[in-house]
């Protein structure tokens, strides 16, 4: 096998026919590992997969080849019984850290100071507690943000039901990535630009979290 040479390599957005017409982070990953061409790799953790797909295709050009030191890392997290944490991580960071920097960018600054006042969800009792001030947030934002919360609320019901793999964080993606992003970039103009580089600053840790969860719970 082949094995790449990923620092000349420039990270695509979306998924490709074959490596000769580009790759994006999980073909990356793919390749690395000896797998098949396919953008869902089968030594990579569901939610690890599905964090990247989705964020390599948000990142700009630039950003992108950020993912390129953790794409190593990936490799191996399939099956590692982590899959419950990390699908608990991403949904914490979806309601308490994502949707809330862009309601504030959108003005809705009460519920996105309730969410973020929130315990971290760890859990299906977490999760639970946690409705009343989502639903509560959903009900005091205007009708444009309906999607983004329920996706937020039922990341968190999927994150207990579906041992947090892809149906959480498809529903948590659904929330800032689709409603809550366009209706604030509307609104935001100029202001756009601080909170996006904010909002990437963090996702990189969460990704550093999600990679290794047993470090993150010892912290």
């Amino acid at each position: 096998m082949t094995v790449p040479d990923i620092e000349h390599i420039t990270l695509e957005k979306g998924a490709h026919g074959s490596r000769e017409s580009g790759v994006c982070a999980m073909e990356l990953v793919a390749w690395m590992a000896g797998e098949k061409h396919s953008d869902h790799p089968a030594c990579v953790s569901p939610v690890l997969g599905a964090f990247l797909r989705r964020w390599n295709d948000d990142l700009d050009d630039e950003g992108r080849q950020r993912l390129k030191p953790y794409l190593k890392r990936v490799i191996g997290t399939a099956l590692d019984g982590f899959d419950e944490r990390r699908g608990w991580m991403v949904t914490d960071w979806m309601v308490r850290t994502h949707l809330p920097a862009w309601l504030d960018l959108a003005g809705i600054t009460a519920p996105a100071a309730a969410l973020r006042a929130l315990p971290e969800l760890l859990d299906v009792a977490s999760a639970t507690s946690a409705q009343s001030t989502i639903e509560n947030a959903r009900v005091l934002s205007a009708a444009a943000w309906d999607a983004a919360w329920a996706a937020a609320r039922d990341a968190a019901r999927d994150a207990a039901r579906d041992a947090a793999r892809d149906a959480a964080w498809a529903a948590a993606r659904a929330a800032a990535w689709a409603a809550a992003r366009d209706a604030a970039r509307a609104a935001a103009g100029a202001a756009l630009a601080p909170t996006v580089s904010s909002l990437q600053e963090s996702a990189f840790g969460l990704l550093n979290n999600l990679i290794e969860p047993r470090m993150s719970e010892a912290q």
